[in-house]
């Protein structure tokens, strides 16, 4: 799968957003659109203003929130991940 309608929000130090680019990449991902919110001026308000979460990643699948990296792993394992990725 090379293009996708997966938008996340990051930072460039976030562990957790690297473990969800991974977990992404592993299930055929592998292009998103990725909002770096250090580099945005107002990237923090941003965030908690499109998402309501303050921290990254925070993940979109199209206009569904999925949430953070605990959300999009527990998705991959109940199987419904796969299913929101070929919609």
């Amino acid at each position: 799968m090379t293009d996708s309608n997966v938008t996340m929000y990051t930072t460039s130090w976030c562990g957790w957003c690297d473990r969800a680019k991974s977990l992404l990449r592993s299930r055929g991902v592998d292009a998103w659109t990725e909002i770096n919110v250090d580099d945005l001026p107002g990237g923090r308000e941003e965030l908690i203003e499109k998402t309501g979460g303050r921290t990254v990643p925070q993940i979109y699948i199209g206009d569904r929130r999925i949430g953070g990296f605990d959300d999009l792993a527990a998705l991959d394992r109940s199987g419904e991940l796969n299913d929101l990725l070929e919609t």
